[in-house]
């Protein structure tokens, strides 16, 4: 066995090598020439390898060359999954290699939004100064509004080079562009890596580091990211973060840009505004909020925006909502989503026949994902009838888990003994966690658990 076979084998994310290895007493802190095992698992965001590497006694804050971490390796490549998995093994949020860098500034530098938030969560410091004396909220400001292609290419351009741009959306959903270069010879190769999250990051630093931008400036971030983010994660958390302000000037601009003349600026509005200054025991807003909404309703022609609309009007969670969501929902033309089972089950009002055998009929839609939420929704109302049963039990034979699961709940939560059909089937079907965890809890609560 060589020194260097279990580095090469985490390099390579070879579990069963790596497993082997160190059954064969292997020391997973041996340091190679190329590094420590643990850091070559994070470089690659391996996380099996390294909860095995881990589970094997490798000290999760070792250093090789250049004083680098395992946690600084999974944030300068922008590997979340791994970086989460240091962290809760004990990673030091803050340490810094040979040149002053912490996790979150190589993290904010490259783009990385899942890493950020995995250490904004767990509690690293925003405002610890890089090497170079920058914070991390400097190291993303700089890249914001910056042509990342370009940006790439010019730290790697060499004359005579040709070199290629790819793109493809990163595990967080950030676009992850990598620039390509290769020498005339064919023999020489260089690459560069950068996420399109710097937006994000930004705005959640400053929120970590009570700076309050301008709401014109985030929104610019965010319509600038509209349609860049696989699903949209720039705008949303700039939404949120805005949400999460609750003062009345940032109200007042939201107020602004529900009634723009933008289309996009109006669906920001009412993204931003949808739960602005909600907290688990006050809607402050609400009789302000949704006046404002049920207008939209009849005045926004905008598909996109009146979509908004719907899933702002269910997030007040207000049954004056009703007739507004019934009239989006069953509009001539109007395209089925998720959005329409979510909000009518949030504003249901206690017992209206009509919306409740509109959700039934929901239940059974053609859309995997409008069954599951209009599901949810029912198995969560208080009504318990047996036209409500039944459509429950109807969806025990889903062909979607996360279906089965909810109308699991359900019939759990309604003392029902035919929820046990449901519980076998999901696990002896689905390997899929949320599922497992919905039906496990509805046999504890048919057993009589808590």
């Amino acid at each position: 066995m060589h020194e260097d076979d279990l580095y090469r084998a985490a390099l390579g994310g070879d579990l069963a090598a790596v497993s082997d290895l160190l059954a064969r007493g292997a020391d997973p802190n041996q340091a190679t020439s190329d590094g420590l095992p643990l850091s070559a698992a994070a470089a690659r965001d391996h996380v099996a390898v390294a909860g095995a590497l881990l589970a094997a006694g490798a000290e999760v804050n070792g250093r090789e060359s250049g004083g680098w971490t395992a946690l600084q390796w999974a944030a300068a490549n922008g590997c979340a999954d791994t970086a989460r998995v240091l962290i809760e093994a004990g990673a030091d949020l803050d340490e810094t290699n040979d040149d002053g860098d912490t996790p979150l500034t190589l993290a904010a530098r490259r783009g990385a939004l899942g890493v950020v938030q995995a250490l904004l969560d767990a509690g690293a410091d925003a405002g610890k100064y890089d090497g170079d004396g920058d914070t991390p909220l400097e190291n993303a400001l700089d890249w914001v509004g910056v042509h990342l292609e370009n940006a790439l290419l010019e730290t790697i351009a060499n004359e005579g080079w040709d070199y290629v741009v790819t793109r493809q959306f990163a595990k967080d959903g950030t676009e992850l562009v990598t620039v390509t270069g290769l020498a005339p010879d064919d023999a020489t190769r260089e690459e560069v890596q950068a996420q399109r999250g710097h937006a994000a990051i930004a705005t959640l630093l400053e929120e970590a580091t009570g700076a309050t931008t301008p709401v014109e400036e985030l929104t610019a971030r965010a319509l600038a990211h509209r349609d860049v983010d696989e699903d949209a994660e720039t705008w949303w958390i700039v939404a949120d973060v805005l949400g999460r302000r609750g003062d009345e000037d940032t109200y007042e601009a939201l107020t602004r840009l529900c009634v723009s003349q933008d289309a996009r600026e109006r669906e920001f509005g009412v993204d931003a505004i949808a739960q602005f200054g909600v907290t688990k025991d006050a809607k402050p807003y609400l009789e302000r909020t949704l006046p404002l909404l049920q207008r939209m309703v009849t005045t926004e022609a905008s598909p996109q925006v009146l979509r908004s609309v719907l899933s702002a009007l269910g997030h007040q969670g207000d049954p004056r909502a009703f007739p507004q969501v019934m009239d989006v929902i069953t509009r001539e033309g109007h395209t089925r989503t998720m959005t329409d089972a979510i909000a009518l089950a949030d504003v249901l009002p206690p017992g209206n026949a009509e919306g409740l055998a509109l959700l039934i009929t929901l239940t059974t839609d053609d859309s995997d994902e409008v069954r599951d939420w209009a599901t949810a929704g029912l198995a969560g109302l208080e009504v318990d009838t047996p036209e409500v049963r039944q459509a429950l039990v109807d969806r025990l034979d889903d062909p979607d888990m996360h279906t089965v699961a909810e109308a699991t709940r359900g019939l759990a939560e309604r003392g029902d003994s035919r929820a046990e059909q449901g519980v076998k089937r999901v696990l002896a079907e689905s390997d899929d966690e949320y599922a497992r965890e919905l039906v496990t809890e509805a046999a504890a609560k048919l057993s009589g658990g808590s």
